[in-house]
């Protein structure tokens, strides 16, 4: 029997090596092409180690786009976007798990029926408002419309209705804690482990967010990095090695901030699917 474990572990373990080995190799690819130049990328057999093409490579990216400007967009607006959702998802979370109002039921379904609709079906009016409010350009197009999004609204709600107890709020009452004191001193501490991973994902998605940067951004100093990075792409040539650096740079901070919270995730969105 011990034999059979013993195998049957190893078993295990050699596929999910060999498994993160196939979804880590384009990663690794990926680096490996931003140190080669166009002309040896397409070569065959394909380069499967480092080359000496990094510098030509950032000196052609910095000529075709405001690089660094673009990146700076990215963080600003997906730090921003993380902020502002973690704090009014949170706050309606907490209020939606905690407190009983009118047509709080409701409210909630209708909330929760917005995910259904697809995101492609608010483009068009998404681009009239943001030009009504005089938005294009403006980096708050993209964090200002997702401030509350249902999906956050429904994770902290969840989570907050399985780890916060009533009677500890009660007890804060009693305390004299006033109602937003609740939520900041008693809430907020109890729902780290869901802020946590709505903030890796609130993060991400910002960070990835092309098709609605796509819409309202017109101005090349004014594009997040995946706007700019699809810019490279011309319809005659394209300086893949440029791309690719630009490409690898741009994914740094997302394997950063997977790796530091990837336990986060899996704590918050396990723990808030205990109670509905």
């Amino acid at each position: 029997m011990q034999v059979r474990s013993w195998f049957g572990k190893l078993l295990i373990y050699t596929l999910l090596v060999l498994l993160a080995v196939v979804a880590s190799f384009p990663f690794y690819w990926m680096f490996v092409l931003a140190t080669h130049d166009r002309s040896t990328i397409f070569t065959y057999p394909p380069p499967l180690l480092p080359g000496s093409a990094t510098a030509a490579n950032y000196q052609r990216l910095l000529q075709a786009v405001p690089f660094w400007r673009n990146a700076w967009n990215s963080v600003y607006t997906a730090t921003l976007a993380t902020v502002t959702t973690l704090f009014f998802c949170s706050l309606a979370g907490f209020s939606f798990a905690m407190y009983e109002f009118r047509f709080k039921q409701f409210l909630f379904s209708v909330l929760v029926a917005t995910m259904m609709v697809p995101g492609l079906l608010g483009i068009i009016p998404y681009y009239l408002i943001m030009q009504w409010l005089g938005w294009i350009n403006q980096p708050r197009a993209l964090y200002v419309p997702g401030m509350a999004s249902a999906m956050g609204i429904f994770l902290m709600r969840q989570y907050a209705a399985s780890a916060i107890p009533t009677d500890l709020l009660d007890a804060g009452r009693i305390d004299g804690l006033s109602e937003f004191g609740l939520y900041r001193r008693i809430g907020l501490p109890l729902m780290k482990p869901a802020l946590g991973a709505l903030a890796i994902i609130t993060f991400i998605g910002q960070w990835n967010n092309f098709l609605g940067a796509l819409v309202v951004l017109k101005q090349r100093e004014a594009y997040t990095l995946p706007i700019a990075l699809r810019s490279l792409q011309g319809l005659i040539s394209t300086d893949w090695g440029a791309l690719m650096l630009g490409t690898a740079i741009s994914v740094l901070p997302l394997i950063v901030v997977f790796w530091l919270g990837s336990t986060r995730i899996i704590e918050g969105l396990t723990a808030g699917a205990i109670k509905g």
